[in-house]
């Protein structure tokens, strides 16, 4: 029988597979880091995204190009670190 995990119907619930191979594991200093990140709320990254757009415009619309697209460069890679941080959150370490 298939199981669709995005219908309500299917009464099965994912449980992640061990880590069963030793160089797949992670180390200590990825633990204490994804504890770390764990505690920072998810929307801080997305507020922080939005704020380098606001300023990027701000500068571009201020006649300073180069420091404009600096900032606006900030914008995805906060995005990302919102992606990882919701992640760790969802997954947990294994």
């Amino acid at each position: 029988m298939d199981v669709n995990p995005a219908s309500e119907a299917s009464e099965k619930e994912y449980v992640a597979p061990p880590v069963v191979r030793a160089e797949h594991a992670e180390g200590s200093f990825t633990r204490l880091i994804e504890q770390q990140t764990a505690k920072v709320p998810s929307h801080v990254f997305l507020f922080a995204s939005l704020c380098s757009m606001a300023v990027s415009l701000g500068l571009e619309l201020g006649g300073r190009d180069r420091p404009a697209r600096f900032v606006g460069q900030w914008a995805a890679p906060l995005l990302v670190m919102g992606v990882y941080n919701k992640l760790v959150k969802t997954l947990g370490p294994r």
